[in-house]
């Protein structure tokens, strides 16, 4: 198991890296939420394990960040609140779960195993185009050796062009199943996505992977 966690509790912190450690449990820390929101996308997390009340960003906001942007990875807050009321706030934000400080850590262990044991029954397999590879656990597109990271939406995009290969999918589609019907995106911001999925993926392989059909969308051969 491979986790991230984010606590600025300095003694707070190191101790749960080094028990976390002792049970198999790739740990990697943070101090902050930015910090944190940085890292969270460079490495195929099982578990985001973010303290509600952090610098810069706090774990309550992370998370919301987090799933407007789509992200699916499991997500375990931990805080001193404990009303049913800040309860209702965490899990609306987007946690899967939430434990309460303090806290026994062979229940942090037991939960952190819940939650992977349910990303299991969720996991998607990586999905092939040619010599390419999107990555589902890194958010990564892969062509032999090289490697760039997609942002989430840039990863949802170009996962609707491959698995629709073939066939053109329209503007309105794509900003509809990326955005949400009710979104006000407009089809702008749908160009700079593409733009810069273009850009990453002639990192690559210098190939328009993406193909426009004007007036309607865009399509991969």
């Amino acid at each position: 198991m491979k986790i991230l966690l984010a606590e600025d509790d300095l003694n707070l912190g190191k101790l749960l890296s080094m028990l976390l450690k002792k049970q198999n449990i790739l740990t990697t820390w943070v101090q902050d939420g930015e910090e944190a929101y940085n890292k969270v996308y460079t490495d195929g997390y099982d578990v985001l394990v973010l303290d509600w009340m952090m610098p810069r960003l706090s774990g309550v906001q992370l998370c919301s960040r987090l799933r407007d942007e789509d992200y699916q990875g499991k997500i375990l807050l931990l805080t001193a609140k404990d009303t049913v009321a800040d309860k209702v706030q965490g899990l609306n934000a987007g946690a899967d779960d939430y434990l309460v400080k303090p806290f026994a850590m062979e229940e942090l262990v037991a939960r952190l195993h819940a939650l992977c044991r349910r990303q299991d029954s969720y996991k998607v397999s990586n999905l092939s185009y040619g010599d390419y590879v999107l990555e589902a656990s890194t958010y990564c597109l892969a062509y032999g050796k090289k490697r760039v990271e997609l942002r989430p939406r840039e990863y949802k995009l170009l996962e609707i062009l491959l698995r629709n290969k073939g066939q053109v999918m329209p503007r309105t589609v794509l900003q509809d199943r990326i955005w949400g019907i009710d979104s006000d995106v407009t089809e702008n911001n749908l160009d700079v996505h593409i733009r810069l999925l273009r850009k990453k993926i002639a990192s690559l392989n210098n190939e328009e992977l993406i193909k426009t059909l004007r007036g309607v969308g865009y399509y991969v051969e």
